[in-house]
């Protein structure tokens, strides 16, 4: 981050602006609506500065800024038209140890002023740290649309309430952090948002009262697919038990823009996988899991791609069912569907493939071997994970049983991210392709004649979209 985003409460604090332009008018606004005592340097003041609230916690100083002015105050605002004069501004206020912005110079800027959502006592505030102002008011724009203002009343009525909560469950800061999960989902804020202040109340009471130590001290796990890599491809329901978890178990799959949106004070703990290099074995993630739980802990298995498509989700829920833990599971987009049409390539097509079927190239000790017979098919997709190690096996394997050593193929090497590389060959080149572009997990192999249609149904390269 350029800023460390920060409120600051400026009810009657001494602050500063220099220049009584239009942009001075609107920083005064700002400011004399957040209750500070302001005073204004400047020689002329604009008609805005006559719309601003009445009273006597506005000064004019009707001269031009002269060292000194910045004594005692908390902050200032240099907005003149003359660039000397705002450096002199932002360097005794640097020197003074006062917050300094200067308007429309980031480089001059010991704070920034974002674009503020108000729906009071909640407050929204975006930022491009200088960089973009007009997209951060864009962004605000959007937001101010999809939050009701009923959301104010909520944070209004739970700040009331919050005391009580605490004093309630004052040894257990989990047991009370899911009791506000709980009765702010629930409700409550149905009849916040639709202006029943009452009702809203009410609810809220009702649900401190009915409020069991023993249920919010119950702990659960959640496997929730992460999806192929991009945070965009998320599910609401993956979100939302993204900032619920008290620890996370992630995987190698997992992207650190994904990782990223996980709660903040959340536990993170990698158990990845990759080709003999196990993290943690299974067997360990599996009783981790039901050992964290009966902490009372809510526990997040957070997945690349889907847990029930070569995620072993099913061994995991299993133990969890075996030892009473309550769990849910949520499906994520896999990575063979996320790969496959941001690379341009359906799995399937009426003149090209009538089926696909997925396989894992990475074998565990005493598995069967695959049925390579069965997988050779020119009607047929054949989609492979954790294959990349033993990409020349399986060609080889598919040439021995049958398949046309032509057989178009594709590798795409982290896909759906912004480093996403597809490159496409044979059967019998995809070896020596994957050694000369060095590829590396997580990549996916794709055979299968729908690889034709890649040039053609490319849209990330031919696509314009105007959203």
């Amino acid at each position: 981050m350029d800023y460390f985003p920060l409120f600051l409460d400026l009810k009657d604090q001494p602050c500063l602006i220099v220049g009584g332009g239009e942009v001075a008018a609107r920083k005064a606004r700002l400011l004399l609506d957040n209750g500070a005592h302001l005073t204004v340097v400047a020689p002329e003041l604009c008609n805005e500065f006559s719309c601003l609230p009445a009273g006597n916690k506005l000064l004019h100083l009707q001269r031009s800024y002269a060292a000194g002015d910045e004594t005692g105050m908390r902050l200032a605002i240099a907005a003149t038209n003359d660039a000397t004069v705002n450096a002199l501004v932002h360097e005794r206020c640097e020197a003074r140890g006062i917050l300094v912005n200067v308007v429309d110079h980031p480089e001059k800027c010991r704070f920034i002023l974002p674009a503020v959502v108000d729906r009071s006592p909640l407050v929204i505030a975006v930022s491009s740290g200088g960089h973009a102002p007009v997209l951060a008011r864009l962004l605000r724009a959007r937001i101010e649309a999809w939050l009701p203002h009923g959301y104010g009343v909520l944070a209004r009525l739970a700040g009331a309430l919050r005391d009580r909560v605490k004093t309630r469950f004052a040894s257990d800061i989990r047991a009370r952090r899911r009791f506000w999960e709980t009765a702010l989902e629930g409700p409550a804020a149905e009849k916040a948002l639709t202006g029943d202040e009452t009702g809203a109340r009410a609810a809220l009471e009702a649900a401190l009262d009915d409020a069991s130590q023993e249920s919010l001290q119950q702990g659960a796990v959640y496997l929730v697919g992460a999806g192929p890599g991009n945070p965009d491809l998320l599910t609401f329901r993956a979100l939302r038990l993204m900032q619920k978890a008290d620890v996370v178990l992630y995987d190698n799959l997992v992207s650190p823009a994904i990782l990223d949106l996980v709660r903040r004070e959340a536990e993170r703990l990698y158990v990845g996988k990759k080709a003999s290099n196990h993290a943690l074995p299974q067997e360990e993630i599996n009783h981790l899991l039901v050992r964290l739980a009966r902490e009372g802990k809510t526990v997040l298995r957070l997945k690349g791609g889907d847990p029930f498509i070569f995620g072993r989700g099913g061994e995991e829920i299993d133990e969890l069912a075996a030892n009473g833990i309550p769990f849910e599971v949520v499906p994520g987009i896999t990575s063979a569907a996320g790969a496959s049409c941001y690379a341009g390539i359906p799995l399937t097509h009426r003149d090209y493939a009538q089926s696909v079927t997925f396989v894992t190239g990475h074998r565990q000790k005493g598995e069967t071997e695959l049925d390579w017979a069965r997988l050779t098919s020119p009607t047929e997709t054949l989609v492979v994970y954790m294959g990349v190690t033993e990409a020349p096996r399986i060609c080889a394997r598919l040439i021995e049983h049958g398949r046309n050593p032509d057989t178009p193929v594709a590798i795409i090497e982290k896909a759906t991210t912004p480093e996403q590389r597809t490159l496409t060959g044979t059967l019998s080149t995809l070896p020596d392709l994957m050694k000369r572009h060095a590829v590396r997990p997580p990549a996916l192999i794709i055979v299968g004649d729908v690889v034709r249609l890649r040039e053609k149904l490319d849209w990330q390269a031919h696509a314009k979209i105007d959203y």
